[in-house]
């Protein structure tokens, strides 16, 4: 019998109070145990909220954890070093990405989106930095999706 415990994690800094410490407390595991194995994994997204899915064997309290990654929004603030997006996208710019960063989001994030290929990813990337106020190579983000409509970034999606 496997028990499944889902959380929102601060990327290498969980500890074993809530959210973690009260679902696992229950089970019987080594709370302490779970949380240095979570920010064993999740150092690589310091600073930002990070899914986590621990998977606990409840007779053997042996535990495999899963870590998602974060949203493509939480991504671009720290790359940018922003707090927070546009208060009115559309009319605000708060930072820009290369074309470059917002390919490596898409495949950063490629198995987590609904999007069919790589293409399809960097073009949610770009609707996120539309939302967000962010601009993209110094253009707005709607361009950029239609230059790749235009097949204009194409070499760069190889």
């Amino acid at each position: 019998m496997k028990a499944t415990v889902k959380a929102l994690v601060d990327g290498g800094k969980a500890t074993p109070g809530p959210p973690i410490g009260p679902a696992l407390g229950p089970l019987g595991v080594n709370v302490g145990q779970i949380v240095a194995k979570i920010n064993e994994k999740t150092t690589a997204f310091a600073g930002m909220k990070v899914p986590v899915k621990i998977i606990i064997d409840k007779k053997t309290k042996q535990f495999d954890i899963e870590v998602g990654s974060p949203p493509v929004s939480a991504l671009i603030r720290k790359e940018l070093g922003l707090e927070k997006g546009a208060k009115t996208a559309g009319k605000e710019v708060v930072g820009n990405l290369t074309f470059a960063q917002a390919v490596e989001f898409a495949k950063l994030k490629l198995g987590a989106m609904m999007a069919k290929g790589l293409k399809a990813a960097v073009k949610e990337v770009l609707g996120t930095c539309v939302s967000m106020g962010v601009t993209v190579d110094g253009k707005d983000a709607r361009e950029v999706q239609r230059e790749m409509d235009e097949g204009k970034h194409d070499e760069e999606l190889r």
